[in-house]
């Protein structure tokens, strides 16, 4: 049974820093995925990679203070955060295996597996 798990969240203020980690995805996973939900908002794509592969994809919002990566040793995908802003704010989950093409990468519906989720909290 795969079970994701994400870690490093916590309360930072505005311009800080954090990584967040996601473990226990597949060997046979195909993307991992970062989305956020704003409290009273929906899912939203943040960040994805390929496993195994250098193709990346960052929301608009996030570019050039995002920045995803991976440790195939480790079985890890990191999300490092800068420069947070209060609308960084939310619960952040990984999500692997997109079962559709890479277009689809922030479409939350499309991916088999999720983890729970770790608060990010960014005040101003």
């Amino acid at each position: 049974q795969v079970h994701l798990v994400e870690s490093g969240g916590g309360s930072v203020q505005a311009g800080g820093s954090l990584r967040l980690s996601c473990t226990g995805y597949p060997a046979s996973a195909n993307v991992v995925t970062w989305f956020r939900r704003a409290p009273g908002q929906g899912r939203e794509g943040v960040a994805a990679t390929y496993i195994g592969v250098r193709s990346i994809y960052y929301a608009g919002s996030v570019k050039g203070r995002f920045s995803i990566s991976q440790d195939s040793g480790k079985g890890t995908v990191y999300l490092q955060m800068n420069d947070l802003r209060p609308e960084d704010t939310g619960i952040y989950s990984c999500a692997a295996h997109l079962r559709r093409n890479w277009a689809r990468w922030a479409s939350p519906d499309d991916y088999a597996y999720w983890g729970q989720g770790t608060q990010v909290t960014v005040s101003s």
